[in-house]
């Protein structure tokens, strides 16, 4: 089968199979086009001639690009490509999985980047309680810290989605649902958008179900969520560099200094694994060692 066409179906594959997000859909699709410009390259057009040496030189030229990309992204490439040959063996368009050796680079781990709780109550009350979008960024803000959203979880609610009173339904990755409290005080900022703002915005655009909208009415984008966010960091003087996932992780690393069990944040964040909420738990280590090296009197 050609190459192209080999990808072509892999991703309509999962797409309709694995209800994959635009944007995880998006880096498949860049991954696996750099893979078919290589092979081009080489000669190979078929999938019949791609063997495992040929997928190992391909990652060999991959690691010495100058500069060299960063463990996790050789990681995710690898994992798009063992993807395509595996769906090939599986729909009986090869016999054999040329990928099936393929092992990822051990990624160093990295500590997620939390802000300190009077951090977070600056970024909070940075935007402008008396302009519209102001309300709208707030409530956005809050919410995102409220119930660790994801900022395409955020973008992608519906006003239906806030009809549990005190819990929120979130679409996680997957389109799977998760519920968790949503506090009072997103609550509020929630609700104050829903009547003094959103009512206007939405009269500009068409008619849309989604609970955050842009100035014109439209839905808000990841990126105007992410500007959003971005200019609430600068006018709280907040200097460290401050995205999407901030809020997400300060959320779960502020759960468990407060002392919430691992399994409750997993539960929470949405993650498959505990392992991946476990990362958290070495920032609050680092933070309890720090108090003590501070506090106790013999410490040192």
């Amino acid at each position: 089968m050609l190459i192209d066409r080999a990808i072509d179906a892999y991703l309509r594959h999962i797409t309709i199979e694995r209800g994959l997000s635009e944007h995880t859909l998006g880096a498949y699709r860049r991954d696996l086009d750099v893979y078919l410009r290589w092979l081009n390259e080489a000669g190979i057009s078929d999938t019949t001639a791609v063997t495992g040496a040929i997928i190992g030189r391909f990652f060999a030229d991959r690691s010495s690009m100058v500069p060299t990309p960063a463990a996790t992204s050789i990681a995710r490439q690898q994992s798009s490509v063992r993807g395509l040959h595996r769906f090939l063996v599986r729909e009986g368009i090869e016999l054999e999985d040329p990928s099936d050796r393929l092992r990822p680079p051990k990624a160093p781990q990295k500590l997620p980047k939390a802000l300190s709780i009077d951090q977070v109550e600056r970024l909070l009350a940075a935007p402008s309680a008396e302009e519209p979008l102001g309300i709208r960024d707030r409530a956005l803000l809050e919410l995102m810290y409220a119930t660790g959203a994801r900022v395409s979880e955020a973008i992608g609610l519906d006003v239906d989605d806030l009809s549990h009173g005190e819990v929120l339904r979130l679409r996680g990755k997957g389109s799977k649902e998760r519920i968790v409290p949503i506090g009072s005080f997103a609550r509020d900022a929630v609700d104050a958008y829903l009547t003094r703002v959103r009512p206007a915005l939405a009269a500009k655009g068409r008619a849309s179900a989604r609970l955050f909208l842009g100035a014109r009415g439209a839905p808000l984008s990841r990126q105007s969520a992410w500007l959003v966010i971005r200019a609430a960091a600068d006018a709280a003087n907040i200097t460290s560099e401050v995205s999407p996932h901030t809020l997400r992780h300060s959320f779960a690393t502020h759960l468990l200094q407060g002392g919430a069990d691992v399994r409750v944040v997993q539960e929470l964040l949405g993650h498959a694994s505990v392992a991946t909420t476990q990362i958290y738990t070495h920032v609050s280590v680092d933070a309890l060692r720090d108090i003590y090296a501070t506090s106790h009197p013999r410490a040192r």
